[in-house]
């Protein structure tokens, strides 16, 4: 028992060296690392703080772009909003804080796919947020936002427009046909789905995507094609600097 408690205190430790918190109540860190396939967890899973750091994230970044971009209209700041706030920036966020080490997982989703992973990975991003913003209030959620995505933010590719949208106006203008979306596959547990989608346009090769809702299956699977035909680049592509 003073071994496993040892342990935990040096892992709560650990996490708030990288995100650079300390908490007054390590008890919300401890519940914003937790997925809900921990069964009876003491203080509860991160679904609610999810909820809520997700709401925080998107007033944060919302203020950030509302500052740099002062010239923007309303569609460019949601186009750019859309992005940062999405779960694969979130789950980059969480790759660099390196939180993989410290997600409590049950041995079901200990067995899940990168992808799958990626998703609860962004989860906890989310519900770290909603923690900080718990134990210190706005101003300490706003400074661990504005230091991972400010830069980010001020990208020049931040305004990349919405994959469907983009793949449709490209489908359009090179086959004057519209891209179709399918589900093929829906799986895992309730808690945690995920879909399959394959989007086809007539006349190329179709792409697919994984995801936890059908829509953002699609934006996955819609990206996929934009980069393979040059349309986009890829983001595996990019340079960090």
């Amino acid at each position: 028992m003073k071994r496993a408690l040892k342990k935990q205190t040096e892992i709560i430790a650990r996490v708030q060296e990288r995100i650079g918190h300390e908490f007054s109540s390590p008890e919300r860190l401890e519940r914003a690392l937790t997925h809900a396939s921990i069964r009876n967890p003491a203080g509860g899973n991160y679904e609610r703080l999810e909820f809520l750091g997700d709401r925080v994230l998107g007033l944060c970044v919302a203020e950030l772009l509302f500052s740099h971009f002062r010239d923007a209209s309303e569609g460019e700041l949601s186009v750019r909003l859309n992005q940062l706030v999405s779960a694969q920036t979130c789950g980059e966020v969480a790759d660099e804080l390196g939180l993989h080490e410290f997600i409590r997982t049950g041995a079901d989703v200990k067995r899940m796919t990168d992808s799958r992973m990626a998703n609860v990975r962004a989860d906890v991003v989310e519900s770290l947020i909603a923690a900080i913003y718990l134990d210190a209030g706005l101003e300490a959620a706003r400074s661990f936002i504005q230091t991972h995505w400010k830069k980010r933010a001020l990208a020049n590719d931040g305004a990349r427009r919405d994959a469907k949208t983009e793949l449709q106006e490209w489908a359009h203008a090179r086959f004057g046909v519209t891209p179709v979306y399918r589900v093929t596959d829906r799986s895992g547990p309730d808690h945690d789905p995920v879909f399959k989608v394959i989007v086809e346009i007539a006349g190329t090769k179709p792409e697919s995507g994984e995801s936890r809702s059908k829509r953002a299956a699609e934006q996955v699977a819609a990206t996929a094609l934009l980069e393979r035909e040059g349309v986009w680049q890829s983001s595996a592509g990019k340079n960090d600097d």
